[in-house]
């Protein structure tokens, strides 16, 4: 595979006269695109699907990548795939026009409401150990506001119930974030009275793992969301980030200041935190042309 994208960068090179620039920005997506699936999806980039493509670049911006480096991104994956089934490579590009990212503009999962939120907390039925590790994965996105990518990396010495905090470490940094009490109640009963049952090794150090007793998956976790959001009857188009973005939201709506929203969220330039707050305001506005006699 490696032959291939290298074939690829002299084909960009020697054939297409690409400026260094071109190259560089090209290949590097193409290798990040490659590591990806090689530790998430554990596949090629010759197998990858259209989901596979679409869930990395809804991962590029929970990374908090601007729309104009992920349009970038798709670009480059577009025409590295294009060469490839000219050169007999693949038979047929797996990216189709269906997916696409505006250029310039951050793509944003629709912010549920508190009711939706609500309604799909109370999805999970935790009765056996899959229901109760369920509701536990739900309240605490919903809790926290933390990537799906930092939630299946959470280890069990991460949680502190008594303290009531999770430890969320990233490649930037480690916060320390405070949950409220149903999601304390339900990482707690999670904790005591399912994981010991579903872990195969009990030397295992994920906290939340699959029926098979190993390190819950991205996919995993996006198959959960969905499922539940089908039972809730949700029709808006709910993503494993959907919690965080509507966990931002609904803190700046009922009085949050924007430096402590960064620092839950753990972004490292203020600009991310602010698209927030212009949705409130887009919100705000929203209500008073609509109630505002006068408006």
């Amino acid at each position: 595979m490696l032959d291939l994208i290298h074939v690829y960068e002299n084909y960009l090179i020697q054939v297409k006269r690409a400026s260094g620039n071109t190259v560089s920005s090209y290949m590097r997506d193409i290798r990040q695109f490659v590591d990806w699936l090689e530790r998430v999806v554990k596949t090629g980039i010759l197998n990858a699907s259209q989901q596979n493509i679409s869930n990395y670049l809804d991962y590029l911006l929970e990374q908090g990548k601007s729309g104009a480096t992920v349009s970038r991104t798709l670009a480059s994956l577009k025409n590295f795939y294009v060469y490839a089934v000219s050169s007999g490579f693949l038979e047929v590009s797996p990216i189709t026009d269906q997916i696409h990212i505006e250029r310039g503009e951050r793509k944003l999962p629709q912010i549920l409401s508190g009711r939706e939120v609500e309604l799909l907390l109370s999805q999970p039925a935790a009765v056996d150990p899959k229901g109760i590790r369920d509701k536990a994965m739900l309240e605490l996105m919903y809790a926290t506001g933390i990537r799906v990518t930092e939630l299946i990396d959470l280890n069990v010495e991460d949680v502190s119930l008594e303290v009531g905090v999770i430890r969320c470490v990233s490649a930037k940094k480690t916060r320390a974030i405070p949950l409220y009490p149903a999601a304390l109640k339900a990482l707690g009963s999670y904790l005591s009275d399912a994981r010991p049952t579903m872990i195969s090794d009990a030397s295992e150090k994920a906290l939340f793992v699959n029926i098979n007793g190993f390190r819950m998956s991205r996919q995993g976790f996006w198959k959960i969301l969905k499922y539940y959001q089908a039972k809730a009857g949700i029709e808006k188009d709910i993503t494993p980030h959907t919690l965080r973005h509507s966990f931002a939201v609904h803190l700046l709506e009922n009085g949050a200041d924007l430096g402590a929203l960064q620092e839950l969220m753990g972004h490292s330039d203020i600009s991310s935190t602010q698209l927030y707050a212009s949705m409130v305001n887009k919100k705000v506005k929203t209500v008073y042309e609509k109630c505002h006699p006068k408006a």
